[in-house]
């Protein structure tokens, strides 16, 4: 990384561009640029060895026009006030281009939790879920796992405010694990509603995902998924990284047996079914049909997008270009199923999930692919007849048109007072 960009400022850069194709009042624009409200706390937890550890937590809630607040949360040493504003707000227009009945809202603890042990993490959880409790709800807002959390930090948070509510309420929080009242199909969800985008992406280009070579930045749950689901469609897997490094093959990578080895050693790094090894912006740069983003934000900067050969690039990670590695890409015609579409397959699902948990009725996981696959499609639809009927430059600016709409319509219909 060559720039030390803000995310919070991105997307308010994103927003401004998407409102210039828009008749907006610069009032509500600024409304629709700013969080409702951020909440900063201290943890203070007792460590194994009896002595206390404070550490800064945080919950944004953005924008609720369209429903409860929806977003994950994150453990992870980079999380501060600015990255869960700029997460928040993307879960707005995320849910708004999907059309699902939410609103946006992120949260996070500035830990890096190899540092602390599975006991450890389990007070940090729970100190954090009580903390959140007078906020957070069924009908208010609806946590979700993140970078770093997973089915069970879900399961401590549900379990922690039910006893405290002293109630049962399965919906306050989805991504649990099926027993507790997760969803089938949703650990997949957001590396498969990545696949589908950009097959709808080829489709859309002429060109088919089958045989189409493909390079993977990130290889935690959402990269090893969208690399397994696109071989399953036909698509050559030529290169796949994580923190260490990458591994690269011109004849295709297994995907399953790559994240073995992860599994196995921690890292992509030693696979021996490889040619090579490369780093991650040498990933960045391969010359492939398709290249899935798949960590942190603002992984592709100005200088690595300079570099860029892949065709289409579908965002598994959230805000992975910078606002100027985006102008850069679209002067270079590189199409960008950008990650409010891409990615939006885990809050799919975790609505799915929060369905089922208020109906009390739940789905196999064909049925939960099916209405998933459903709404990309259908989303992916929509920002295609807003792109050529607006003639907008980018795909990322026609998601941002559908997605502002969409909260301005709410907004609207709701009326202003007092």
């Amino acid at each position: 990384m060559t720039e030390d960009v803000n995310p919070f400022k991105s997307l308010q850069q994103q927003l401004d561009q998407a409102a210039s194709y828009l008749d907006i009042d610069d009032g509500l624009l600024e409304r629709l640029k700013q969080p409702e409200r951020v909440l900063e706390t201290n943890l203070t937890i007792k460590r194994d060895d009896g002595s206390l550890d404070t550490v800064q937590a945080y919950r944004s809630q953005f924008n609720g026009d369209r429903g409860p607040y929806k977003g994950g949360i994150r453990y992870h040493p980079g999380v501060n006030r600015d990255e869960v504003k700029a997460l928040s707000g993307w879960m707005v227009y995320k849910c708004a281009v999907v059309d699902i009945p939410f609103g946006g809202g992120k949260g996070g603890i500035a830990i890096d939790p190899s540092n602390y042990s599975v006991d450890e993490i389990e007070r940090i959880t729970r100190a954090f879920a009580t903390e959140l409790r007078p906020l957070i709800g069924e009908e208010k807002d609806i946590p979700a796992p993140d970078v770093n959390t997973g089915q069970r930090e879900m399961n401590w948070f549900k379990d922690t405010y039910e006893t405290l509510e002293d109630t049962t309420a399965p919906g306050v929080i989805t991504g649990k694990a099926p027993d507790s009242g997760g969803s089938a199909g949703r650990v997949e969800a957001t590396g498969r509603s990545t696949v589908i985008a950009a097959r709808e992406a080829f489709e859309y280009l002429g060109r088919s995902i089958e045989g189409a070579s493909v390079a993977v930045q990130g290889y935690g749950n959402a990269g090893w998924i969208a690399a397994k689901l696109a071989h399953s469609m036909g698509a050559q897997i030529v290169a796949v990284s994580d923190s260490s490094g990458g591994v690269y093959s011109k004849e295709g990578l297994n995907p399953v047996r790559v994240r073995e080895h992860k599994d196995e050693t921690g890292s992509v790094v030693g696979y021996e079914g490889a040619e090579s090894e490369l780093t991650n912006e040498e990933l960045l740069t391969l010359d492939v049909d398709l290249l899935i983003p798949a960590a942190l934000e603002n992984a592709i900067d100005e200088e690595i997008a300079s570099d860029i050969s892949a065709d289409i690039i579908s965002e598994a990670a959230n805000g992975p270009l910078t606002p100027k590695a985006d102008n850069i890409l679209a002067d270079k015609d590189v199409h960008i199923v950008p990650d409010i579409l891409a990615n939006a397959g885990g809050v799919t699902v975790s609505y799915f999930e929060w369905v089922q948990n208020r109906q009390r009725f739940y789905w196999d996981e064909k049925r939960v692919n099916d209405e998933l696959e459903s709404v990309i499609v259908n989303a992916f639809d929509t920002l295609i007849d807003t792109y050529e009927e607006k003639n907008l430059p980018t795909l990322r600016t026609a998601a941002y048109v559908v997605a502002i709409q969409r909260v301005i319509n709410a907004y609207d219909q709701g009326g202003a007072w007092p």
